[in-house]
């Protein structure tokens, strides 16, 4: 781990970054490559979020690898099993030894007369800065702010005699047994948090200011287990439920875009199923159509059975403003609260916030293209792991890891030197990569910060696994649009 120069150096040791090594190993065989992750341990999102019952919002099927079968048969598993599936797959391919452990990537710039990129990164430990050098840089940090989400102020918040939380820095010594709690948010981690703390705490209250659609998913997958009864091989297992939950996930959104009235019944419809008598279908009914935003998960109905039990109930309204011993809604009514918990969001930074530039001048991302959703146009040898928002993240972030390892190989093959994408005018657009059609709060605050999206093929998103499968594993490296040096 002395050495400073390798060929790939892979920014963050996260679900994409591991996946990027792995790749890396098993492709290319002789090329050298670093990691450099600002937290003590792998794992990224999984190792930051500790929050209860923090879990997949995502089948484990197509959230875990495809190249290591997932082996349990709960369909949306808890964070600490993510975490540990993640450090159990670095470990056994080989990515962790290449780690260097808090390590911020803080500035990145390449060199055309060098033909490689130079790093600056800042050991937090010691405050000393490193430099390290790449023929191949890859960007594997997600999209999100690690140092703090999404925090909007309340009109009297100061007043408040609780504990504010927000879930992406949950305290270990928080206790909220017998606590009267208020969760405001509506997005999957408040539909996560709502039965995790209801079981303990006096009373839970989601406060959400608009609806979100809910789906019920089973706890445990029922058919895979009845394989592994009959001693079906534990790797076909996979295959198959890999295969068929990427068919569900894409006919489930494309129903969704393509017949969104028919849709939005058949959600109400078993939401209504699962409610207690007398629960206002208004806290479920969202103003949009179904999937403007992402669908929430929920395992076994649990956020339902505890509506169900009285342990946790959903307001809907805007907060008019926070009192001493709780928060006051529009409607007047006061609800009391010993914890509340801001589950407001994220905030988006794309490459942990590390300053990018070519030849000692800027890159703007908002400035520029994805390449097939994996690199920046004008901007060589350097590719960004964007996972998908309508389906799991894993699963384009498996593509794109393969893609870079074909590339690289293809470099090397060919005895080149670099490789840059160049978008014509004509391909330009003002729409971000994300899409017009997701109007989540994360997504629409992103967009300054977010590259775009071009008019055509290979710079429009199209965020289905099946065309990018094509172009990705199967297509040909060489490309009109890609200059090679």
């Amino acid at each position: 781990m002395a050495e400073r120069h390798v060929d790939v150096l892979i920014i963050g040791a996260g679900l994409s970054g591991i996946s990027a090594g792995c790749h890396l190993l098993a492709g290319n065989p002789g090329v050298t490559f670093a990691v450099l992750e600002r937290r003590a341990g792998v794992g990224g999102t999984w190792d930051l979020f500790r929050y209860p019952g923090v879990r997949s919002d995502s089948d484990m099927y197509t959230f875990g690898y495809r190249f290591r079968p997932w082996r349990d048969t709960k369909v949306l598993a808890r964070g600490a099993d993510i975490r540990r599936y993640l450090r159990t797959t670095a470990d056994a391919y080989g990515v962790s030894d290449r780690v260097r452990f808090g390590r911020r990537a803080v500035r990145a710039d390449w060199s055309s007369e060098r033909g490689r990129w130079t790093v600056e990164a800042v050991d937090e430990a010691t405050g000393e800065t490193e430099e390290y050098t790449a023929r191949f840089l890859v960007g594997a940090t997600g999209y999100y702010d690690y140092d703090a989400g999404h925090r909007p102020e309340f009109p009297g918040e100061e007043r408040f005699g609780g504990t504010f939380v927000h879930p992406q820095h949950w305290p270990e010594d928080l206790d909220h047994t017998g606590k009267r709690v208020v969760v405001v948010g509506s997005g999957a981690t408040a539909v996560t948090l709502v039965p995790a703390m209801a079981a303990e705490a006096a009373h839970v209250t989601m406060l959400q200011r608009s609806p979100t659609y809910l789906l019920t998913l089973p706890a445990e997958d029922a058919f895979s287990r009845f394989l592994r009864g009959l001693r079906v091989p534990a790797g076909l297992v996979h295959r198959v439920g890999r295969a068929r939950n990427i068919a569900l996930q894409r006919a489930l959104y494309v129903l969704c875009r393509k017949a969104p009235r028919l849709m939005r019944g058949v959600l109400l419809r078993a939401v209504r199923a699962q409610l207690a008598d007398g629960v206002d279908m208004r806290h479920f009914t969202p103003a949009y159509k179904p999937w403007d935003q992402r669908l929430c998960a929920v395992p076994g109905g649990d956020f339902f059975a505890a509506l169900r039990s009285g342990g946790a109930s959903v307001v809907t309204d805007r907060i008019e403003t926070f009192t001493e011993t709780g928060v006051r809604v529009g409607s007047g009514e006061e609800i009391p609260a010993d914890i509340v918990v801001t589950a407001t969001g994220l905030r988006m930074r794309l490459a942990g916030g590390m300053e990018l530039a070519v030849d000692g001048r800027p890159v703007v991302l908002r400035d520029r293209l994805l390449y097939k959703g994996v690199m920046l146009d004008g901007v060589p040898n350097l590719a960004m792991v964007i996972g998908y928002t309508n389906a799991s993240w894993t699963l384009k972030a498996d593509l794109a890891a393969g893609y870079v390892s074909r590339l690289v190989a293809h470099l090397d093959r060919r005895g080149l030197t670099s490789v840059t994408p160049v978008a014509a005018e004509a391909d330009r657009s003002s729409v971000s990569l994300m899409g017009e059609a997701l109007s989540s709060g994360y997504i629409t605050r992103g967009d300054a910060v977010m590259p775009r999206q071009g008019t055509r093929n290979p710079w429009r998103i199209r965020n289905d696994y099946y065309h990018d499968r094509r172009a990705l594993r199967r297509a040909p490296i060489e490309d009109p649009v890609l200059r090679f040096r």
